[in-house]
């Protein structure tokens, strides 16, 4: 920040460190091991969090990694034991083209994806992932429980959704954690950064830090902001997004307060993207608050697409097949939070439950042998309304034999319903019935900071911000109104490694 009132303006000095990375995610580790990487000698990573919460939002997510690929074997050397493992793995697997991944980042935002930012990401996803694994040391598995659907004896994945981190959110993190320790990386917790310093030129120098002995200043040839978005700050959710994701329960850290937002705006850099905007999963009414660090992301409730969804005031709200889960989880849990009380009940019969998710089993159902015993234990302020509403849907819906198909859009639609449901809409005919709660939960927010393609950090007069980059969350501009699973990871670690790399040059070069 500028000298307070009555300080001279600060020189420039060397610097305490040469690359000083706020954060300590997926996207902020990714920046610190990319500036170790390509010469920073010094790299310094500050973690607001103690030893015990670190990571971020990286330790609660499914570490699904969405890259392009033009044929499936492209992915070998990722997971060189599949075809051992698992029945005729890569026949299961869809080339996904960098011309798909951009489609769908397209259609998911209604087109509005950042077109300079989204090219990068794509361009650069297979590269990055393949960087994970080779220089991050993150090892890579199929993610059999969130991608794919098995059709006898074989696996259908998803397109663009086959590799996952090893242990999910859990190994991604440690693994990052483990190369930084490795690679000389010092990282520092409990130690909230503040304020960006700047020079009497303006170039970013540093950070004011408060840690357990107090407020100290930090000096570095550059710094890189990856310390997430607001969605764990209710004040800032209910300002930018809305009272009712004021109010939603918080999927991930509780340490991603908007801070590094803040240091950012403070010295005039620019806001970019959807801050109205948000990730916000369907996920268990049961769960508190915060989901518990041990649980990671089994709140999850992702299979609606095989069942309905009724709201407490006993009708549906969504087209529950409008396409795969993993394209409508993001905007179907802000649909949530805008129904009566955030709660609504997944309602499947005995027919798809061998579809349902690993992770409903983190609930116990409520289960009847009928439709109106099984509404009459649900707190549906309307019950006669809901039954109704199943009533309907059930004749509209469709039989198995017409051609339902998990493991793609089938095209099984209902016909005369408002919503009506375009693909999977089985009836709810076969006992017994099961139940599950739901409510949205935020993951991260779509609002950020301008950036260049070099990651640096774009100020109000359009002028890069000398020595300061940004990556992962921080960046505004990728994701609007939705977001296709398995992109935020993978943009985080893109973007990282660019920061990286160029705050690395960008310290070299102060100190030549």
């Amino acid at each position: 920040m500028p000298p307070a009132a009555g300080e001279g303006p600060r020189e420039s000095k060397m610097s305490e460190y040469d690359v000083v990375v706020v954060g300590a995610g997926n996207a902020a580790l990714a920046a610190a091991v990319s500036a170790r990487e390509n010469g920073a000698e010094k790299v310094l990573v500050l973690e607001k969090a103690p030893r015990s919460m670190r990571g971020g939002n990286t330790h609660w997510s499914g570490a699904v990694l969405r890259f392009a690929f033009d044929d499936p074997r492209e992915i070998a050397p990722l997971v060189p034991d599949a075809e051992e493992k698992y029945e005729d793995f890569y026949a299961g697997i869809e080339p996904y083209t960098r011309e798909d991944y951009h489609a769908d980042l397209m259609r998911v935002t209604n087109g509005r994806t950042d077109p300079v930012l989204s090219r990068i990401l794509v361009d650069n996803s297979k590269d990055t992932v393949f960087w994970m694994n080779r220089t991050g040391g993150i090892r890579m598995e199929p993610a059999t429980t969130l991608s794919a659907v098995r059709k006898g004896n074989r696996l259908v994945w998803a397109r663009g959704l086959v590799i996952r981190a090893e242990h999910e959110g859990v190994g991604l993190s440690r693994s990052w954690f483990a190369t930084a320790e490795r690679m000389g990386i010092e990282v520092r917790y409990s130690s909230a950064a503040t304020a960006l310093l700047q020079d009497n030129t303006g170039r970013v120098c540093g950070v004011r830090v408060r840690d357990d002995e107090g407020v100290r200043e930090i000096s570095g040839g550059a710094v890189v902001l990856g310390c997430g978005g607001f969605e764990a700050n209710v004040q800032m959710r209910t300002q930018h997004i809305g009272p009712l994701v004021g109010a939603a329960k918080v999927r991930g850290t509780p340490y991603n307060q908007g801070d590094g937002l803040r240091m950012a705006l403070a010295i005039h850099a620019m806001p970019w993207g959807q801050w109205s905007g948000c990730h916000a999963t369907p996920i268990s009414a049961d769960w508190g608050d915060f989901a518990p660090r041990e649980l990671t992301d089994r709140s999850n409730r992702l299979s609606y697409p095989y069942g309905i969804m009724l709201n407490r005031a006993g009708r549906r709200f969504v087209d529950e097949g409008e396409d795969g889960a993993l394209f409508t989880y993001a905007k179907f849990g802000r649909a949530i939070l805008a129904q009566p009380g955030a709660k609504v009940w997944q309602i499947f019969d005995s027919k798809v439950l061998h579809l349902l998710e690993p992770r409903y089993s983190t609930s116990k159902p409520i289960v009847a042998d009928t439709i109106e015993e099984l509404i009459s234990q649900l707190d549906i302020e309307d019950k006669k309304q809901a039954v109704a509403t199943v009533a309907a849907y059930n004749a509209a819906a469709r039989a198995p034999e017409e051609g339902f198909d998990p493991a793609r859009r089938d095209g099984l639609s209902t016909k005369g319903l408002d919503p009506e449901k375009t693909n999977w809409a089985l009836r709810l005919d076969t006992p017994p019935f099961h139940a599950y709660s739901a409510t949205g939960g935020i993951t991260f927010t779509f609002g950020g900071l301008r950036v260049s393609e070099r990651a640096e950090v774009i100020a109000t007069d359009w002028r890069p911000i000398p020595g300061l980059y940004a990556c992962g969350e921080m960046i505004g501009g990728l994701f609007y109104d939705n977001y296709p699973a398995g992109t935020g990871l993978v943009a985080g670690a893109t973007f990282g490694r660019i920061a990286g790399r160029e705050a690395a040059a960008a310290a070299a070069a102060r100190r030549a």
